[in-house]
């Protein structure tokens, strides 16, 4: 037998591949089939099954064009009803895969049909589960997502979570590994450990949720301090749910190369977002006018979903040379599938034609700190709350770039504003889309909060409540 978990950083998503005496199964895979089918061919087994453990929201499995590659049936647990031909596991149902046994363990609370696989080795022991979003290491599955269709509150969910995991996971031995869903970064779940594979006994130790008094104490813990989800998870369950365009045609129809007066014209006939994927370093000294920019090295698709939202809307690539598939694949992974083409050469191209183009006033943190008067001078920092939280600088506003929708309409555009991040990431997202929407009355600070640390700028730990937004 031999488990491998192939995990995707930028989603902190793991699949998982399992083969024992010839055959396979896969767990969860993300949407590009060509990478497990490769993998399928040089070890010269045969996909027995597809085991899917939920209805994912934050990306889209590749189960259905998986599935129709290989013959390989797809499995999920009791109360899924997918539009496409699955199979739908009782709870203690047992698959057979070469020499060993996955047993299905219905786990409801995050959604309803979400289940554990059980895997049992050769010789009938409890080996391994895969937890999916049920159990995460250091946490459990966020219970809000599924109320609207399982018709209950978030902490009913909660309460059939805890269940589930007293029932099913807690009576299974110290020794069992689990391999779950996801990792730290993702919005599934709020207290994810880095690590991405522990023994179930040190979970029993250290996870907060499996360390409740009582049952209301864990309704309480798991629901407390959930951020809205973002806006793109529910379509993202529709196309886990309902099916969705091979994904090869996807690619296909976004990697069609542009020069600069057609991308123009792209961009004004239908509307199409201009989406910069460059570092924001380069982004900051020269764009395309009205550009977003959220960077390809960086939590990329997460924040694509999160502040895009409209996975149907149009999109126009500029990428480094070179970048388009990679920026198209990571986009078909959230179910962004609109894309219509990308700038031929890149932003070069663009201005080599003499062509228009806007840039980001930015400074670095020793200038901040020369014009930075306290008490006077207005800084957003659009950190999390918690980095926030931790420290910041004094007087400075939580304006949390997930929420920029929100604190972008109180913004008073007569008044200057310094505008940062941790690192710069962050602060140049926003940056382009308040510089698309006509703001432009701001100061980007480049290194963000850790460049702000190193020049000394006075810092505080103490929260003003009227400066905070969650």
């Amino acid at each position: 037998m031999r488990i491998e978990q192939i995990y995707t950083g930028c989603l902190a998503q793991g699949a998982y591949y399992i083969v024992s005496n010839g055959e396979a199964a896969i767990i969860d895979p993300l949407r590009e089939t060509k990478p497990y089918l490769e993998r399928l061919e040089k070890d010269g087994v045969k996909l027995k099954y597809i085991f899917e453990t939920h209805f994912h929201a934050d990306f889209v499995s590749g189960h259905v064009d998986l599935s129709k590659a290989t013959g390989a049936p797809i499995i999920y647990g009791p109360n899924a009803n997918p539009e496409y031909d699955a199979i739908i596991a009782e709870d203690g149902e047992l698959f057979n895969l070469g020499g060993v046994t996955f047993k299905v363990l219905h786990t409801p609370g995050h959604t309803m049909e979400s289940t554990t696989y059980l895997l049992k080795d050769e010789n009938g022991k409890d080996h391994a589960i895969f937890s999916g979003d049920t159990l995460f290491l250091g946490d459990v599955g966020r219970p809000d997502l599924a109320q609207k269709a399982a018709s209950m509150t978030q902490e009913e969910l909660a309460g059939t979570l805890y269940d589930s995991l007293m029932n099913k996971i807690m009576p299974l031995a110290d020794d069992v590994t689990v391999y779950p869903a996801h990792g730290a970064g993702s919005a599934c779940g709020k207290n994810m450990m880095k690590e991405t594979v522990d023994s179930l006994g040190n979970q029993k130790k250290v996870n907060y949720a499996l360390n409740q008094p009582s049952k209301e104490a864990f309704i309480a813990a798991v629901t407390d301090g959930l951020l809205p989800p973002p806006a793109y998870f529910g379509a993202n369950v529709a196309m886990n749910k309902k099916g969705y365009e091979n994904v090869d045609k996807v690619i296909a129809q976004g990697l069609t190369a542009l020069n600069s007066k057609e991308f123009e014209t792209a961009a004004e006939a239908i509307g199409a977002l201009i989406l910069d994927t460059r570092d924001n370093g380069d982004f900051a000294k020269g764009f395309i006018p009205q550009s977003i920019n959220i960077g390809l090295n960086g939590d990329f698709a997460p924040w694509v979903g999160d502040l895009v939202g409209d996975v149907k809307l149009p999109i126009l690539l500029v990428t480094y040379p070179g970048a388009e598939e990679e920026t198209i694949t990571r986009l078909t992974r959230i179910g962004f599938d609109n894309v219509i083409g990308y700038i031929d050469g890149g932003f070069d191209a663009w201005k080599a034609d003499g062509n228009e183009v806007d840039t980001v006033y930015r400074i670095a943190a020793n200038e901040f700190k020369s014009r930075l008067k306290i008490g006077e001078s207005v800084v957003y920092d659009v950190r999390k709350s918690s980095e926030y939280e931790a420290e910041h600088v004094e007087e400075a506003y939580s304006r949390p770039l997930a929420s920029i929708n929100e604190w972008v309409k109180d913004i008073n555009p007569k008044e200057h504003f310094f505008l940062h991040c941790a690192g710069g990431y962050r602060s140049m997202i926003a940056a382009s889309i308040l510089q698309s929407r006509g703001y432009r009355n701001f100061t980007e600070i480049e290194g963000g909060f850790k460049a702000i640390d190193e020049a000394g700028v006075a810092k505080t730990d103490f929260v003003c409540q009227s400066k905070v937004m969650k």
